[in-house]
């Protein structure tokens, strides 16, 4: 069992960055590919970035490619998402999440671990 817990979330202005970090415990973690998601109010879970075991292999949603970047540190059982050049329409609940597979996963449902989750505001 992997427990994931996220923090870094804040208030931040249109153009802002922040720095989001998942702590991961329980599992051995570099047997897992980590990925964030994000849910804006009365939307559905969207797939924000993901991270292949080695770190090596990333892949981003269209509408974070050149403002994210996922990394992480294995020594430290640690994901990371520096977010850049924030919108509004970032405004989100991130969530860090974790799976098992050599392959890059999009979609929340092949993902089986989450954390619960950390809110991030971008005010205009």
């Amino acid at each position: 069992q992997v427990q994931l817990v996220e923090s870094g979330g804040g208030l931040v202005q249109a153009g802002g960055s922040l720095r989001l970090s998942c702590a991961a415990s329980g599992g051995t973690f570099n047997d897992y590919g980590m990925g964030w998601f994000r849910q804006a109010a009365g939307k559905e879970r969207e797939f924000v970035a993901t991270i292949s075991r080695s770190g090596v292999n990333t892949l981003y949603g269209d509408s974070m490619k050149g403002r994210f970047t996922i990394s992480r540190d294995n020594a430290k059982n640690m994901v990371y998402l520096q977010m850049n050049s924030l919108k509004p329409e970032d405004t989100a609940v991130y969530y860090c999440a974790a799976f098992i597979s050599w392959l890059l996963r999009t979609r929340a449902t092949d993902y089986t671990y989450w954390g619960q989750g950390t809110q991030v505001t971008v005010s205009s």
